[in-house]
């Protein structure tokens, strides 16, 4: 069934139609309140904004999408080489930066120029972090730097924490870009010092375990106390505010 009587219409402009109907979409869609209070947030937000109003005309969001899923392809292809020489590690930080460019500043200059696309841009910004994601961890994977086991495990929790993420955007009208204070920015930032790390103590506690093994444990310990901390908090707020 049609949703208003101007669809039926034959005398309706149909470049008026189309524009009613886009609106008619986007009325229906409700902006999740961003919720980011990482360490980095406020000294980012200032810097992509600064950069925001600074680039030039010609280049758009999609542009800094498109760098931001390069980069991130690009640090998991470091990984990977880095298994034939480790000088491809400080590579794969140049990577990350770029990624955290594209990534970042995305969503930043749509809203600075006002040309915001929220369905299209949540769609396609968490969906290229999901491919990106296994991009960085299959090459974890590669490296000989992390049992493949871990940087799965790795990759699974990232993706329950994102699904647990978008239900909440859905159901609660919240969406969290951190968690105890740790977000995106700082994660790429200890990938990083890990990389770096990694240079000088591919190995630790007398070489017997492997630097990024440790951190990676600790990495799915952490994720895995985040999902099940915020599914609890969120499951019980639910079941309160509906029963009223």
């Amino acid at each position: 069934m049609a949703d208003t009587f101007t669809e039926f219409s034959e005398q309706v402009n149909p470049d008026l139609l189309k524009e009613i109907l886009k609106r008619s979409r986007q009325a229906r869609f409700k902006h999740a309140n961003r919720l980011q209070t990482s360490f980095l947030s406020s000294l980012e937000k200032k810097a992509l904004l600064w950069l925001a109003e600074r680039l030039p005309q010609w280049i758009n969001s999609d542009h800094l999408t498109s760098l931001g899923l390069a980069g991130q392809i690009m640090a998991g292809v470091s990984y990977a080489l880095a298994a034939q020489n480790h000088l491809w590690l400080i590579a794969g930080i140049g990577f990350l930066a770029v990624n955290w460019f594209g990534d970042s500043l995305d969503g930043t200059l749509a809203r600075v120029r006002r040309r915001e696309r929220p369905r299209y841009g949540f769609y396609v910004d968490h969906m290229i972090d999901s491919f990106g994601a296994l991009c960085i961890m299959g090459g974890l994977a590669l490296s000989g730097y992390m049992d493949p086991y871990i940087a799965f495990g790795l990759l699974i929790g990232f993706l329950l924490l994102s699904i647990q993420s978008y239900l909440a955007a859905y159901a609660l009208g919240e969406f969290r870009l951190s968690f105890w204070s740790f977000g995106p920015t700082e994660l790429r930032v200890l990938l990083a010092l890990g990389n770096l790390a990694l240079m000088r103590w591919p190995r630790v506690l007398e070489r017997q375990y492997r630097l990024f093994d440790i951190g990676g444990l600790i990495g799915i310990a952490g994720m895995a106390a985040v999902v099940v901390f915020f599914t609890a908090c969120n499951t019980r707020r639910l079941y309160h505010e509906e029963l009223r």
